[in-house]
C-alpha cells in the first residue's frame, strides 16, 4: 500500500435477502437499518430464480420495489449478479455448464456454485444475465456499487475437471507454450516417458496412478486461476460498460488461495472480504489446539487482521462485506462469540484502514442449509444478541471522523503461484506455505508492527524491511526490485529454488538470488511435525521443525544447528533463513530484522495488538486480562481516548491519536 493522502471514512453496511421475507417487512427492516446507522445493503446476489423464473421471462417488479424502498430510506444498495447460483431450469437445458470434482464426476443442482468457469455456455448466460440486470438498475439512484458473483472458488469449486475445463486448458496451452515440443521440454516429459505429440493428447491432472507431472499440476493451476479472473473481468466489463462510475466488488474469502487475488483485483475497485473468525479457527489445519482452545470464542488475534492487510494490497480500496455476527453453520464447531467481539472485529477493520464493514446477515434464516447461521437479528424478527454491541458504532466512527492511512514501514511479500507450487509438491507433509506466512505476520504484530501484505509485482520503495516467506520462483524483475532494495530483506527456506515450471533451478538454490545472498543450498529434508530441530544463537538454544536446507557458504552463520550447519546467514541487508522457525526462534530472526532496519519494537502480551492507522493507534485486547494502554504509548487519562480507556478491558479496545 503506497502512501496516501485521500481520507478513508468507513461506511457500516448488512447483507439483506428480501426474496425471503415478506413484502410488509421491507419498509421496516430498511427503518431499523437506518436507525442503527447502517448506510449500505448487499442484496441480489443469490436471487437469479426469482428474477428469471422462466427461460427469458424477468421479474422486475419486486427488486423495483426494494430498490426504491431502500432509497427512500436513504440507503445505498450493493447489487450482484446472481450468477453464483444458477437456476435449475438452466441447468436442465444446458446440463455442460456443471463443474466436475476430480473424480470427473458432475456437481448436481441443490446448493451453489455449481458452474465451471471454462463452460462456454455458462458465460453465455452470466453475460446475458449480468446485461439484464445492469440495464435495468444502471441508473438507479439508490445503486451505490456492484459485487460481481460471490465468493468466487468457494466449496472447492475453482479446480473443475469437466470436458469443457479440459478443451479450454489445451488451447491455453497452446497459447503458452507455442509448440508441443516446447511444452515437453518445460515439463520434462522425456522422465516416464510422458512425451505429447500434440496439445489434444493432453488430459487435466488428475486420476493418475501415482502423482501427476508437477509441471503439469503447476500449470492446471495458473490456467484455473486465470479462469476466474477472465470470468470476472467479463462481469466487470459489463458492469462499466453501463455505468462507468459505479465501483465494482467481490468478496473474497478467509485462508484461500486457489486463484490470484492480487491478478483479480486488478479489475476492481474495491476488494472485500467475508470474515468468519470462529469458523476458521474452528475448522482450519494451521491453529494449533492451543490457540483453538485460547481463543475458542474471540478467534486468533491475527486471522481478521491478516486478510484485512492482505486484501488492502489487492484493490485501491478495501472491506469487509461480511462479518460474522454470532454462531455459524458451516464449521465443525461453531461457537458463541464472546460478548464485545462482534464490535471489536469490526473495529479492527476500521483500524486497517477499511472503507466498508457489512454485517452477514441482517435476520437469521429460518430455511434451507444457514437456518443455523446467527444474524443481526433471530428469526421471530426479535433483535440478536449481538444488537446492542453494535449500537453507537455509527456515531463513534462519525466523531473519529475520516482517516489518512500511510504505508507501513514493514511488508510481507505474499504470493499465490509460490502457495500453489508449494501445495504441488510441499516435499513434506507438514510444510505449508499459507502458515508460513501467517506465523511471520503473527511474528511482527506481536513486536507491535503495522505490516502491508504486498504481490510480488509490488513497488517496494519506502519500506524499511521486507520478509519474503517461501518463495519457489523468483521472476526476473522481481530478482532485479529485490537486488536494488536498500531496506532490510529477509527470506525464509526455498526462496529461488524453482522454475516457472516448478522445475530445480540451474546451479541449486537460491538459484536468482545468489548474487544477493552467496549461499548454496546442496540438499534439504523434510520432517515429521512432531521432530524438533534445535538450533544454538549466541542469545540461547532455539527450534525449528518441518525443514532443514544443508548450505554451503564462506559466510559465517547467525545461528547453527546442532550439528554445525548453519541455520540464519545474513550478507549485507540480505538475511536468509534455511528452517522453518519455532515460533522463539522466528521472533528473534524477526526482531534482530527489524532493529537493523531502525523499526521500534515493542513486546506486547499475549493476544494483545497494537496498530498505526495514520495519525491513531488502536489496541485490541483478545486476551484474557486488562492491558495498560499507557505501557505501549497510551495517554494516561481517560479523557485523552477517542474510543475506549488508559486500561482495556479483554474483548474490547481503545483508540488513542499519537
Amino acid at each position: 500500500m503506497a502512501n496516501t493522502q485521500n481520507p478513508v471514512s468507513m461506511a457500516l453496511g448488512v447483507c439483506y435477502y428480501p426474496e425471503h421475507w415478506p413484502e410488509e417487512m421491507w419498509p421496516t427492516d430498511f427503518a431499523r437499518m437506518k436507525a442503527l446507522g447502517i448506510s449500505q445493503v448487499r442484496i441480489g446476489e443469490f436471487a437469479w430464480s426469482r428474477l428469471e423464473p422462466d427461460p427469458g421471462r424477468f421479474d422486475w417488479g419486486w427488486l423495483d420495489r426494494v430498490m426504491d424502498i431502500a432509497g427512500d430510506h436513504d440507503l445505498g444498495i450493493i447489487l450482484g449478479p446472481p450468477t453464483a447460483t444458477p437456476p435449475k431450469w438452466l441447468i436442465d437445458s444446458v446440463p455442460d455448464i456443471l463443474a466436475h470434482d476430480r473424480h470427473g464426476q458432475p456437481r448436481r443442482f441443490g446448493s451453489r456454485r455449481h458452474y465451471c468457469f471454462s463452460s462456454e455456455n455458462y458465460r453465455v448466460h452470466s453475460r446475458r444475465i449480468t446485461h439484464a440486470l445492469a440495464e435495468r438498475y444502471a441508473q438507479h439512484p439508490a445503486l451505490v456499487m456492484w459485487q460481481t458473483d460471490n465468493e468466487y472458488g468457494c466449496h472447492d469449486t475453482v479446480l473443475s475437471y469437466s470436458p469443457m475445463a479440459a478443451q479450454a486448458f489445451r488451447g491455453w496451452l497452446a497459447q503458452r507454450y507455442g509448440s508441443v515440443a516446447a511444452l515437453n521440454a518445460a515439463w520434462g516429459n522425456v522422465f516416464w516417458s510422458m512425451e505429447y505429440r500434440s496439445f489434444a493428447e493432453i488430459d487435466l491432472p488428475n486420476s493418475t496412478v501415482t502423482e501427476p507431472n508437477p509441471s503439469h499440476v503447476m500449470d492446471f493451476r495458473r490456467f484455473s486461476s486465470d479462469q476466474v479472473r477472465s470470468f470476472n473481468a467479463e462481469q466487470c466489463a459489463i458492469l462499466r460498460e453501463h455505468a462507468p462510475d459505479i465501483p465494482i466488488s467481490h468478496n473474497f474469502m478467509g485462508h484461500f488461495a486457489d486463484f490470484d487475488h492480487h491478478a483479480l483485483g486488478r479489475d476492481l475497485d474495491m476488494a472485500t472480504w467475508d470474515s468468519y473468525p470462529l469458523g476458521f479457527l474452528d475448522q482450519e489445519a494451521l491453529y494449533s489446539a492451543e490457540d483453538k482452545a485460547r481463543y475458542r470464542r474471540r478467534g486468533h488475534p491475527d486471522f481478521a487482521a491478516f486478510h484485512h492487510d492482505l486484501y488492502r494490497g489487492c484493490a485501491p480500496k478495501w472491506g469487509v462485506m461480511e462479518q460474522q455476527p454470532g454462531p455459524v453453520n458451516w464449521a465443525p464447531h461453531n461457537a458463541m462469540p464472546d460478548k464485545g467481539m462482534v464490535r471489536l472485529w469490526s473495529w479492527e477493520a476500521f483500524a486497517q484502514g477499511a472503507s466498508l464493514l457489512s454485517w452477514f446477515r441482517w435476520r437469521q434464516a429460518p430455511f434451507a442449509q444457514e437456518q443455523m447461521h446467527a444474524g443481526l437479528r433471530l428469526p421471530d424478527d426479535t433483535p440478536a444478541p449481538v444488537w446492542e454491541e453494535l449500537e453507537g458504532i455509527a456515531d463513534d466512527l462519525e466523531r473519529i471522523g475520516p482517516t489518512h492511512p500511510q504505508q507501513a514501514e514493514v511488508a510481507i511479500l505474499f504470493d499465490y503461484a509460490a502457495q500453489w507450487m508449494i501445495e504441488t509438491q510441499p516435499q513434506g507433509r507438514g510444510f505449508s506455505y499459507s502458515a508460513q506466512a501467517f506465523a511471520l505476520y503473527s511474528a511482527l504484530r506481536q513486536l507491535g508492527q503495522s505490516i502491508d501484505i504486498i504481490g510480488p509485482d509490488a513497488a517496494l520503495t519506502g519500506y524499511k524491511a521486507v520478509f519474503v516467506p517461501s518463495l519457489p520462483h523468483i521472476p526476473e524483475a522481481l530478482r532485479q526490485r529485490l537486488a536494488a532494495f536498500d531496506g532490510m530483506l529477509c527470506l525464509f527456506p526455498r526462496c529461488g529454488s524453482k522454475t516457472e515450471a516448478l522445475t530445480v533451478v540451474e546451479h541449486l538454490p537460491p538459484g536468482p538470488l545468489k548474487d544477493i545472498i552467496p549461499i548454496r543450498v546442496e540438499q534439504v529434508e523434510s520432517l515429521p511435525a512432531d521432530m524438533v530441530i534445535a538450533v544454538r544463537h549466541e542469545t540461547g538454544c532455539y527450534n525449528a521443525h518441518h525443514w532443514r536446507e544443508q548450505i554451503v557458504s564462506d559466510l559465517t552463520p547467525l545461528a547453527h544447528f546442532q550439528d554445525g550447519g548453519g541455520a540464519w546467514y545474513a550478507s549485507g541487508n540480505v538475511h536468509y533463513v534455511a528452517c522453518w522457525p519455532g515460533p522463539d526462534f522466528m521472533q528473534l530472526v524477526v526482531q534482530d530484522v527489524l532493529q537493523h532496519a531502525g523499526t521500534e519494537c515493542v513486546l506486547l502480551p499475549e493476544g494483545v495488538r497494537l496498530r498505526r492507522h495514520g495519525d491513531l493507534r488502536i489496541l485490541v485486547n483478545y486476551a484474557d486480562a486488562p492491558v495498560d494502554c499507557a505501557r505501549y504509548g497510551g495517554p494516561k487519562a481517560n479523557a485523552d481516548y477517542l474510543l475506549g480507556a488508559a486500561r482495556t478491558p479483554p474483548c474490547d479496545l481503545s483508540i488513542w491519536r499519537g
